[in-house]
């Protein structure tokens, strides 16, 4: 088959609610990927961070392939071997007192909204079905109805209604809003990403997570946050929000908590927030299955062992210091943190950021576009300072191909 046909099975046989870069993979390894024709990529999207550990790094697919031969489900109508482990090692490893097990980001999202708002009700005396958990503009939680119902994406809400009250939408990286909204005596919780990278890598002002955490706290309202995308070493910490020192009410972790070899998030949180839930109330089939255990240890000693998260701080600041030296009238603006960096993309003569990932797919490096104008950059952590200096070396040469 050629990547044309490979291409047009998809679009014959599957829902269009992607847009993929016309590039075929077929296989991967470390910050590399290959397409069916043997051609070598750079990887500078990492799955949306889902691989900061690299593409099938050998410690997590032998974690993989051991417990596959031995145990991958069992539901949790019944005790297993492995998740008790597991949920010590992460707990530990992240400081927490309890952890809820579950697959996917989105589910995650959803666990802590359903955390905070039983927190609300028991804890915190909030009269039924009244409590609010405030947002921020420019989200992105997931795409279940009600995560969108929070969203001010108008490609995500649009057609979907009716939506899921209870939410308080206030702009990103604005104090002064966040702490009129906590005014509200019926607010529980306040859910936020540290850095937001759908929208583009939007970094906060320095000091804001610390002032928004110290806000939550003087109202009695949690702190939630999603590191989905930025927890697990991409920022340069091991969570975005270790640089300014904020230990999270609630932390929802994905993506990256298995190196992208199957779907595994976890919602930490202490015992008075956790166990308001109850036997019954909230639960996942796949959530906390053996597989799943193994392989998240096997990542996160990955992310410890190889200094991930050290990795990301150096080579980040080399990224962003190299592509601000460009000289180019495309590039408006270079922001990130760690390896979790974008460039804002002026269009110049017909030409924009989708146009620049295809030249760079062409040179040999894989990125996306977000909201037409920016793309963002997240090479596996792993990744070693000659490949990033060679991987900059394609971006400027696309980048100037346009010049």
């Amino acid at each position: 088959m050629q990547p044309h046909d490979y291409i047009e099975r998809e679009e014959k046989y599957g829902a269009h609610n992607y847009h993929p870069l016309p590039v075929v993979l077929d296989r991967g390894q470390g910050p590399f990927v290959w397409d069916v024709e043997g051609k070598r990529y750079y990887d500078f999207l990492s799955a949306y961070s889902a691989v900061n550990q690299g593409h099938c790094h050998p410690k997590i697919t032998a974690a993989l392939v051991e417990q596959a031969q031995k145990l991958t489900l069992t539901s949790r109508a019944f005790f297993n071997s492995v998740l008790g482990e597991y949920e010590e090692y992460i707990t530990k490893y992240f400081g927490y007192d309890k952890v809820l097990p579950m697959n996917t980001g989105a589910e995650g999202d959803e666990t802590a909204l359903k955390l905070c708002r039983k927190w609300a009700y028991l804890n915190k005396g909030i009269r039924e079905n009244q409590a609010k958990i405030i947002v921020c503009e420019g989200n992105f939680h997931g795409r279940t109805i009600t995560i969108v119902s929070m969203s001010t994406d108008p490609d995500a809400r649009k057609d979907y209604g009716p939506f899921t009250p209870g939410f308080i939408t206030i702009p990103y990286n604005d104090l002064p809003a966040l702490e009129k909204a906590l005014g509200d005596p019926d607010v529980a919780g306040f859910l936020v990403e540290p850095i937001q990278g759908e929208a583009g890598v939007f970094v906060p002002d320095d000091g804001y997570i610390k002032k928004a955490y110290d806000l939550c706290k003087k109202n009695n309202v949690l702190f939630i946050a999603d590191e989905v995308q930025t927890g697990i070493a991409r920022t340069g910490k091991l969570l975005a929000c270790d640089h300014e020192g904020v230990r999270p009410d609630i932390l929802i972790l994905g993506k990256a908590l298995s190196g992208g070899a199957m779907p595994i998030s976890a919602v930490l949180a202490d015992d008075d927030i956790m166990l308001t839930i109850k036997p019954g109330e909230h639960g996942s089939t796949f959530g906390g299955n053996p597989l799943a255990g193994k392989v998240a240890i096997a990542a996160l000693e990955v992310v410890r062992d190889e200094k991930l998260a050290e990795n990301a701080e150096r080579l980040g600041k080399i990224f962003r210091d190299e592509l601000r030296a460009v000289k180019s009238e495309m590039i408006e603006l270079v922001r990130g943190k760690g390896l979790l960096n974008a460039i804002v993309i002026r269009p110049k003569n017909g030409k924009e950021a989708w146009d620049v990932c295809l030249t760079m797919a062409d040179l040999g490096l894989l990125a996306k576009p977000t909201h037409g104008h920016i793309i963002r950059f997240a090479p596996p952590l792993i990744i070693n300072e000659e490949q990033l200096r060679d991987a900059i070396s394609l971006i400027k040469k696309a980048i100037h191909q346009f010049e």
